[in-house]
């Protein structure tokens, strides 16, 4: 396959040749595997991505946290296994690594819904107010933000700022709104949401509460303000994972994309997680879970290939990438 022809698709599909008595999996691990021993490479996944893929990975975790691990080690690239902004956030805390990016196609629902043109023009139309972006933005957001948060860090960060600042808070309206009640604040939000997060069900919820009694709900904070209502525990998906790993409950209601459930159930065998479906699936056809698309491109057919070629890879222009790596500065000084 032609370079132009993996640009046009944004991964590169090569084929490959497995030897006999060995399956697709097993061999395409094992590939991978040394390709990271030849080229002093790391994988990191995402909570959400796959099983197999978070079974090879040197880190797994929220996004930021595994950009962060990443430019503590002195391997000279990284697979970011995740979506595109995610890849984009390693390479502003590693610029001098090689950073990959297995599907560049893997976007982001949340980060999409605001773009940087969007948010300098509401900028100026508020002259007055520090922007506060959360993590799951474009590098060209984070330029235009005076400060990053997470979902973990949120409440931490907004309630050191004085009492009397204005704030923009965006671009995910559920967590702005959660964190407005929690600290009393009036930030304004930016009306921008996880497609994932947003389709979680209140009445399966409820049923599943009646199915499963002793059942802890979680819930993340993406998720709209009626379900973070009925959960007994809210927050990002390491607060989640955190909790199950050290809580004598044995069930869990988990509303976060289903692709947690991997990494709950490798490190809790003895418990069972139960994921909250979405109101309606893409197809129309109720489903058991509620899975990001997105996250589910990275494969480990696209893993090997990009360790192969080095490619995608993530560059990010020097001028945004100055701006944008302050505001996750000013989180780090503050969380």
């Amino acid at each position: 396959m032609l370079k132009t022809e993996w640009k046009e698709q944004g991964f590169i599909n090569e084929p490959i040749n497995i030897p006999d008595g060995k399956s697709e999996t097993e061999y395409l691990k094992e590939e991978i595997h040394k390709l990271c021993k030849e080229k002093d490479a790391i994988i990191l996944a995402h909570y959400y991505t796959i099983g197999d893929i978070q079974d090879i990975a040197d880190f797994v975790g929220d996004s930021l946290a595994l950009a962060r691990k990443a430019a503590e080690t002195d391997a000279r690239m990284m697979v970011m296994c995740g979506v595109h902004f995610m890849a984009e956030t390693c390479k502003l805390l590693s610029p001098d690594k090689i950073v990959l990016c297995p599907d560049l196609n893997a976007g982001c629902s949340l980060a999409d819904s605001c773009k940087a043109e969007d948010l300098k023009k509401y900028k100026e139309e508020h002259p007055d107010y520090q922007v506060i972006s959360y993590v799951n933005t474009t590098a060209a957001v984070k330029a235009l933000t005076d400060i990053v948060v997470t979902s973990g860090n949120a409440k931490k960060v907004v309630d050191q700022l004085p009492k009397d600042a204005k704030l923009i808070f965006g671009p995910d309206y559920n967590l702005g709104n959660y964190i407005n009640g929690v600290t009393g604040r009036q930030m304004l939000l930016w009306n921008g949401g996880c497609h994932v997060h947003e389709l979680f069900s209140v009445v399966k919820i409820l049923e599943l509460k009646k199915q499963y009694s002793d059942a802890v709900v979680m819930a993340h904070l993406e998720c709209k303000g009626p379900v973070l209502e009925l959960a007994d525990i809210k927050g990002s998906t390491a607060t989640m994972l955190n909790y199950v790993q050290n809580s004598d409950k044995k069930q869990f209601i988990v509303a976060t994309e289903a692709g947690i459930l991997h990494e709950m159930q490798r490190t809790c065998p003895d418990k069972e997680f139960i994921p909250v479906p979405p109101e309606i699936s893409e197809s129309g056809l109720e489903c058991s879970c509620n899975e990001c698309q997105y996250m589910k491109m990275n494969t480990l057919l696209k893993v090997y290939n990009c360790l192969k070629y080095e490619w995608p890879n993530i560059e990010i222009n020097q001028e945004v990438a100055k701006e944008a790596v302050k505001p996750i500065e000013r989180m780090l000084q503050l969380s």
